[in-house]
């Protein structure tokens, strides 16, 4: 069959000025596998586009792409293609780009969303590319400091007679891989002896639990050393439930903890965009007698929601003590330049919730430790070394 590139519309424009906008043209892929190609292929491909190609499959599954043949000009300041997990433009999406003659490895998603868009400049036009995609209903290699998989067509039931394998890997300079389950109702049953979900540890088959996880109770957090954390998802003949729905991350730069008396650290990957389905922490434990005050260099998560007013997205917080159920200190969104803040106690918390939608640059933090001390008046005076 010939690769197919079914493109819904297109905008361009004329100016007066010595640079030409680009024509862009988009469209949607959903069907459960097809073909698409860049315009006029295998012929060379015109100046100054900018194609679009959102692939769309059902809930529960991912995207598994490869291209056939890949010809792009040799640079990517000249003429592209960018892979993004998702559905927005976000460098935290982003999988790659690519150019020249080498062509890109075959992608996996980690939800049931991922655009490909392909831009030429006004010089050099080569062949561009041919591609494939296919619908993986269950299961996937996945990799990241953070993503989300769910059972197949949640959250409606899941089909009978299905076996599910996601084997998640740990992130460069991360030493544990944490996996936490948000929903699950799957058939129940004397010994999980039905429908289950396990875990082991890869390249070992050793079980993480020495039991399966069935039924309408969350299975707890569970934490892998492995290098790779493999979930078996199996469902027999009869009988299902609406699944579940699990996000993992790689604890590094994402889950910190300070004891010096100055510090600086910031959301990851900035000032480029931070990930997604992110829940990141950041600890401070300083010496009894010692106090923290928090100075934000930089602040630019998800905005307030514009039904609400609130950080209901994307947001940072802060808590006094070392864990989220201390006295909260703040609760921060958007283009945000909040004042200093001070803990109560010898240890402050900071939390970063990033959901799987928009993200945005994250923020930059400096603290310094400040003894407390009791002067002539009995007033508590502070001694800060200042950043």
């Amino acid at each position: 069959a010939h690769p197919v590139s079914i493109l819904l519309g297109w905008k361009g424009g004329i100016t007066s000025t010595s640079v030409s906008p680009r024509h862009q043209m988009w469209g949607v892929l959903s069907a459960p596998s097809s073909n698409f190609s860049s315009p006029n292929f295998p012929r060379p491909y015109p100046y100054e586009m900018e194609c679009t190609w959102l692939i769309v499959v059902a809930k529960g599954s991912s995207v598994l792409l490869s291209f056939s043949h890949f010809e792009l000009e040799y640079h990517a300041t000249y003429d592209y293609l960018q892979v993004y997990n998702g559905a927005t433009r976000d460098w935290g999406n982003l999988l790659g780009t690519f150019c020249s003659c080498s062509p890109p490895p075959p992608f996996s998603s980690t939800w049931h969303v991922m655009a490909v868009i392909f831009c030429s400049d006004r010089h050099v036009a080569k062949h561009s590319f041919a591609a494939a995609y296919r619908k993986d209903a269950c299961g996937g290699q996945l990799t990241g400091l953070s993503g989300e998989i769910t059972s197949p067509c949640y959250p409606e039931s899941y089909p009978n007679d299905a076996e599910c394998r996601w084997t998640i890997g740990v992130t460069s300079g991360s030493s544990l891989l944490i996996l936490v389950f948000a929903d699950f109702q799957v058939e129940g049953g004397q010994g999980c002896s039905f429908d289950y979900v396990a875990l082991f540890g890869v390249p070992t088959t050793a079980a993480l639990s020495l039991r399966r996880y069935c039924g309408s109770a969350r299975p707890p957090c569970a934490v892998s050393s492995a290098p790779h954390l493999l979930v078996l998802f199996k469902v027999d003949f009869n009988i299902g439930g609406r699944g579940f729905k699990a996000h993992f991350y790689s604890v590094g730069e994402c889950q910190e903890v300070f004891t010096t008396i100055k510090g600086n650290f910031s959301s990851p990957r900035y000032p480029n965009f931070y990930p997604n389905n992110l829940k990141c922490q950041w600890s401070i434990q300083l010496p009894l007698g010692y106090q923290i005050k928090v100075f934000f260099l930089d602040m630019e998560p998800e905005g307030r929601s514009s039904l609400t007013g609130g950080c209901d997205y994307n947001h940072l917080a802060a808590f006094d003590g070392g864990t989220e159920n201390g006295s909260p200190l703040g609760r921060w969104c958007g283009q945000e330049s909040p004042v200093p803040i001070t803990s109560h106690s010898n240890q402050l918390l900071l939390v970063l919730h990033a959901d799987h939608n928009t993200v945005k640059r994250g923020f930059s933090i400096t603290y310094v430790g400040g003894k407390v001390s009791l002067g002539c008046s009995t007033a508590l005076r502070f001694h800060w070394d200042m950043p």
